[in-house]
């Protein structure tokens, strides 16, 4: 193949394979249902050969998954699942969600276009819909998304990539939803964000912070249960 020179067609843009992704969303939830319990040593080639796929999208899932936080590498010893939050690192991560997301809403409300706007409501909608009755891995899977969604959409209003950045670093939905999940409070959490959503909609940062702070303070209190 001739090497390109100036004028040359342009590269075509290459087909995004989802077999990637595919295999990444996969060992997520088998860490999230424990079937891939934290500390549990990772065997790729085991694993490659029950997903019948090869090695690499598996180990390029596991680099994705230590980015998150889920899985942890040591020289000489491989992928292993991380274990779960202290007490301690719970706490810290909830202050930091309490700093940054408070600001988020803040400033999404003073800041966010009119569609933006909308959008945060009918997130906030979504999440109210979810009926607290239901059940099973679906249902948990697809709260937790909803809810990562919402607080992510806010994130991003406050027109600030720094602090969304940060505020995706914590990857606090993935660390809440495999250290415990009480989904009988789906419908609290989707009030709440209902307020926060209603603040942010009226162009209110005061109100809009104190909702998210609210929020957050409240979701610390049900999810501190898992520590007994």
């Amino acid at each position: 193949m001739a090497p390109l020179t100036p004028g040359s067609a342009p590269i075509p843009r290459l087909r995004r394979s989802t077999l990637g992704d595919d295999v990444y969303e996969t060992i997520t939830a088998l860490i999230m249902q424990h079937t891939l319990a934290p500390g549990d040593r990772i065997n790729i080639d085991a694993l490659a050969r029950q997903l019948e796929v090869s090695a690499t999208p598996v180990r390029e899932a596991l680099a994705r998954l230590e980015s998150d936080g889920l899985v942890r590498k040591r020289a000489l010893a491989g992928y292993t699942v991380s274990p779960l939050l202290t007490r301690e690192e719970f706490m810290d991560m909830f202050d930091m969600r309490l700093v940054l997301e408070g600001a988020a809403a803040r400033w999404a409300s003073s800041r966010a276009e009119e569609a933006t706007r909308d959008r945060i409501v009918g997130e906030a909608a979504s999440t109210a819909a979810l009926r607290d009755d239901a059940d099973g891995w679906q249902a948990h899977a697809a709260f937790t998304k909803l809810d990562a969604q919402f607080h992510d959409l806010i994130a991003a209003a406050a027109g600030n990539p720094l602090l969304r950045d940060g505020i995706a670093r914590l990857h606090s939905h993935l660390h809440i939803h495999r250290l415990y999940f009480p989904f009988a409070q789906t419908e609290t959490t989707g009030e709440e964000h209902q307020r926060i959503a209603a603040a942010i909609r009226a162009g209110n940062p005061e109100a809009a912070e104190t909702a998210m702070r609210d929020h957050l303070t409240a979701a610390r209190e049900r999810h501190l249960a898992a520590f007994g």
